[in-house]
């Protein structure tokens, strides 16, 4: 419900979206002093970090991978805290295999010297390539992300300044090209050039800068949290519940009140209107600039990046129990098909859903039995396709879709799963457009393009309207749980410490 502003004390912020991005920033708004209220239309908090149960069976809907750990460390310690009383982390082992059409397979983590070992294994010759790759990524996490990814970039002069160290890194270059220029081995270039997928990217053609992750990962590790992301959704919510901010949950906002060029609070669909000084948008911020402002406040540079960003593929999400074990299957699981570079082609540029797929496969009990009834295992498998722009009718595509994976499973790393699997269901891009209002259902907002990077992205200030913000995937830094944590950062170099108000 509103509160009266005649009894507030300090300034007030209004967190529109309670994803990571949006956790983060209400927490560093109250850090900072404000009144914080954070305001999401889904039934729990985590954004598309729900967590779905059905007939006994636990999974995280969303994020399942957690990096540089320490980015979440210090929203606790804003207030003298520590992460360790609130959840626990442990590191999977391996990080994630890799699993051929042909059967073979490939670990990686959680040490250097057994991901040497591995690559050994399959082409002795590059392992000298993947050491010469993991110095380049740490010249591009010294820059990209330990210099850059928590300043704001809304301005053109700073992105001019930054031009040498971005040519000087390649940035202008593919992910693919960046691994391809250090590996020969086709499986370990698949390999290692697969996560900007998981950020909504197309490796062919996401700029060589996301080639940092591969350090991001060796210097901070591959966690993940007892009971799942969604406990660590819990911790924060314990968290922001105990600092005193206010969260409404199943609570659609509408529109962005601005008023004399300045947001002033929100509109909720119910038409209740709720006043702040200050708003944050952890919203799909192609959403927000097309249909939640006022269009004459709105920039020109905002109304064009609105208009014609390419947004990230869509994703199809099929969740299920088993009534049975596969021990030997590891925690993370990237499913490789026969094609690699035609089958992102047919998903990113002609928005083609085809009969063939690769796949992330994630199987929590393999770390935390608590996911699933005893003696069973859970699952949750992630398939790429085209975004809601593809036009296809995921009514009648949704369960052949589903049934080629489950036949691909089956014959593959989980025999016996059409006589075991229980308790299953999905979301497809139609879902990420209602639940989340994700443009086209894309699920990662904007592609990580060179031209949708930094100051080509949309901004973290608002462009045109005074006292807006904007944090999350769409936004600087980026997708994932260590992108938007840091968009959240980049706030304490924009919205000053709250004033007292009488």
């Amino acid at each position: 419900m509103p509160r009266d502003a005649s009894f507030s004390f300090t300034q007030s912020a209004i967190v529109a979206g309670a994803g990571f991005g949006g956790i983060a920033a209400a927490l560093r708004l109250r850090a900072k002093g404000y009144d914080v209220h954070l305001i999401d239309r889904c039934p729990r908090l985590g954004g598309r970090g729900q967590v779905f149960e059905k007939d006994g069976f636990r999974h995280d809907a969303g994020p399942t991978v957690l990096t540089a750990p320490h980015l979440f460390e210090e929203l606790f310690a804003l207030f003298g805290k520590k992460m360790s009383d609130y959840v626990t982390l442990v590191v999977p082992d391996p990080w994630y295999r890799f699993q051929y059409h042909d059967g073979d397979t490939f670990d990686y983590g959680p040490t250097d010297a057994a991901t040497e070992a591995e690559i050994a294994r399959i082409s002795p010759d590059d392992v000298a390539g993947y050491r010469r790759m993991a110095a380049w990524s740490k010249k591009i996490y010294d820059v990209g992300f330990t210099k850059l990814s928590a300043v704001p970039f809304h301005s053109p002069a700073f992105m001019i300044k930054q031009i040498p160290h971005l040519l000087r890194l390649r940035s202008f270059e593919s992910v693919w090209s960046m691994v391809a220029r250090h590996l020969k081995h086709d499986k370990l270039r698949r390999a290692f050039s697969i996560q900007p997928l998981l950020l909504g990217g197309n490796p062919f053609s996401t700029t060589a800068i996301y080639g940092m992750i591969n350090h991001l990962e060796r210097e901070h590790g591959v966690w993940f949290a007892m009971g799942g992301t969604g406990a660590l959704v819990d911790a924060f919510e314990r968290l922001m519940r105990e600092e005193g901010i206010t969260v409404s949950l199943n609570t659609t906002i509408a529109q962005i009140k601005v008023e004399n060029g300045r947001a002033s609070g929100v509109v909720l669909d119910t038409g209740t209107q709720i006043d702040a000084d200050v708003v944050v948008s952890n919203m799909d911020p192609v959403h927000v600039y097309r249909n939640m402002l006022p269009q004459s406040d709105v920039s020109n540079v905002a109304k064009v990046r609105a208009k014609a960003s390419r947004l990230s593929m869509g994703l199809y999400v099929l969740y299920f129990g088993a009534t049975t074990t596969w021990p030997d299957v590891a925690h993370h699981t990237v499913w490789f098909g026969e094609r690699y570079k035609t089958l992102l082609r047919d998903i990113f540029k002609k928005k083609k859903l085809a009969d063939d797929f690769s796949l992330y496969v994630h199987r929590p009990t393999a770390t935390d039995p608590s996911f699933a009834p005893k003696g069973c295992d859970s699952f949750y498998v992630l398939c790429p396709v085209p975004n809601l722009a593809g036009g296809q009718d995921w009514a009648t595509e949704g369960p052949k879709l589903r049934d080629r994976i489950v036949a691909s499973l089956e014959a593959t790393m989980l025999p016996g799963l059409a006589e075991h699997i229980t308790a299953e269901f999905a979301m497809t891009p139609e879902d990420f457009s209602h639940d989340y209002l994700s443009v086209d259902g894309a699920g990662f907002s904007l592609s990580p393009f060179f031209t949708q990077s930094a100051w080509f992205r949309f901004h973290n200030k608002g462009e045109g309207i005074e006292n807006l913000y904007f944090v999350g995937a769409g936004t600087h830094p980026g997708a994932g749980l260590p992108g938007v944590v840091s968009s959240a950062k980049v706030l304490d170099s924009l919205v000053p410490v709250a004033e007292p108000v009488l």
